[in-house]
């Protein structure tokens, strides 16, 4: 059995999209030992808790420095079991410490297709709203390992979707939930858990 926790910050549609894949059979032998929310009001921790999963908040705001954030959740995860860390729409920065606590075990769902709309500050509706202002064609979204820099680990899967003349960043943002980050949020965990993906310096096979 891979345990996963899973990192959030708002609504948790992304978590929801797990949950709904792994209670479907989809995804087999995985289960969702925590969820951690960066805020406490967050309707992803109510999420959880309808699904019978343990929900907390751990907010970097509680704390001194990045360093004893990293630690407290690094002690949260362990104290779990956690082989794998998810990111489903988590707005807080992680650190050194915990990227290499977890280096290899933390995968990131980001809402564009990178290299592009990407890095610090591309978070939320903002890669939508800068999608539409530079004219592009296809956006779509991004699965991949986690590094300190940020967006910057390797891809796992990637999928697009098509922007659309009369798109506000809003219509837009839902398109790529539902069309792409509900879709390969799920399959990337699935291929984790059994075993299928090798990364090979920058680049990720999958077996």
């Amino acid at each position: 059995m891979l345990n996963i926790g899973v990192l959030v910050s708002g609504g948790g549609s992304n978590l929801q999209a797990i949950i709904d894949k792994i209670e479907s059979g989809y995804i087999k032998n995985v289960s969702i030992v925590t969820v951690v929310s960066s805020k406490p009001d967050a309707y992803a921790l109510e999420r959880a808790k309808k699904h019978g999963i343990k929900g907390i908040c751990i907010s970097r705001k509680t704390f001194n420095n990045i360093d004893e954030y990293d630690e407290a959740l690094i002690s949260h995860f362990k104290a779990h079991e956690v082989d794998l860390v998810v990111m489903a729409g988590f707005l807080s920065i992680l650190g050194e410490r915990f990227t290499k606590a977890y280096e290899g075990r933390v995968i990131n769902i980001h809402p564009a297709l990178i290299p592009s709309f990407c890095g610090k500050g591309f978070y939320g509706i903002i890669p939508h709203q800068k999608v539409i202002e530079s004219g592009v064609k296809v956006t779509g979204a991004t699965v991949h390992f986690v590094e300190l820099e940020a967006d910057a680990g390797p891809i796992i899967l990637q999928k697009a979707v098509y922007v659309q003349d009369d798109d506000t960043p809003e219509i837009l943002q839902k398109r790529v939930m539902e069309q792409a980050e509900w879709e390969i949020l799920p399959e990337a965990i699935r291929l984790f858990a059994e075993n299928r993906l090798v990364i090979e310096g920058r680049r990720v096979k999958i077996i």
